[in-house]
Formats: C-alpha cells, structure tokens, sequence
C-alpha cells in the first residue's frame, strides 16, 4: 500500500467489481477519492449492479465535491458528469493518479498533464507489487464482460505483466 492519492471515475471501480477483485484498489492505494457524480452513478443509479454495493460500504472510498464547476461544465461539453468532475477532481486535490478508462476523457487528462491508469494498468499495478500472481485470468474475465479493449492492447498488457 502506497501513500498516493487516487481519485477515481465509475468505469474501474464497475469493472473490478464485475470480476470481484474492487479489494485490489484497496490493497494498492490504501485510499480512493471519487467526486459525487461518480457517487452517483456508481452507488445510487446502480442500485443492484456491480459496483454500487462495494462502493456504498466501502469505508476506504471518500466521496469529495468538486469546487470548480466552470471547469466541470466545459468537460461536460464532450464527457460525461462522472468523468468531468474525477478530472476536475484531480486538479484540485493535486491526485497523484486517476483512475479512467473512456478513451477520450483519458486524453483530456493526459492534456491536462494528469497521470492516469485505467481498468487494465489497475490489474498490471497489483501483479508488480506481488498482488496477483497472473493478470491473463482478470482479462480472460473481463473479456466476458463489456468492458472493451482491442486485441492488441490485451496483448500489450500481458508482454508488460511478463505473461506472453
């Protein structure tokens, strides 16, 4: 467990959930930071879907308002009000990481000079720090899911976890 400070967006706390392993945030972060929006999405209209009960009772997760919400509404231009405020979120706090898997919305935060992992580089973390004995299992998991990747990038992460 690291003393960095994560905020998260719903994607990776639904998709972990969908293949039970939310511990694993838990186990490499300590602590995790979503906005109210993500909240809301995750916990109260996913009611009864992966996720929202983990959320919910999870006493290592804090949900924070966002401050600046001009900055939310120009992001909610092209993103979604959970992906708007995880970003604006980070800014405010300083965050270390976010935690972000839509493709565009991790572009604007990488533009924003934001350190973001997704889903994927979640799973690639706990396999380094001895969390996880082999990644190729979660992604044949999540495969099942509908959670989307190409080809090419699943290939990518087994080459970095040391598994192809």
């Amino acid at each position: 467990m690291t003393s960095t400070l994560v905020v998260s967006n719903a994607g990776p706390l639904i998709t972990l959930a969908k293949i039970r392993r939310s511990q694993l945030l838990k186990d490499l972060f300590g602590h995790i930071v979503i906005p109210r929006a993500v909240f809301d999405e995750v916990v109260l209209r996913g009611t009864g879907e992966p996720g929202a009960e983990e959320t919910r009772s999870a006493d290592w997760i804090e949900t924070r308002l966002t401050v600046d919400d001009l900055s939310v509404a120009v992001l909610r231009e092209n993103l979604g009000a959970g992906e708007s405020e995880a970003i604006v979120l980070t800014q405010e706090l300083g965050a270390d990481l976010l935690l972000l898997d839509d493709a565009l919305a991790r572009r604007k935060a990488e533009r924003l000079g934001l350190n973001v992992i997704g889903t994927l580089g979640v799973l690639l973390l706990a396999k380094h720090a001895g969390l996880l004995d082999t990644v190729k299992p979660m992604l044949s998991e999540l495969q099942q899911t509908d959670f989307r990747a190409s080809l090419r990038v699943y290939e990518e992460v087994l080459a970095r976890a040391g598994e192809k």
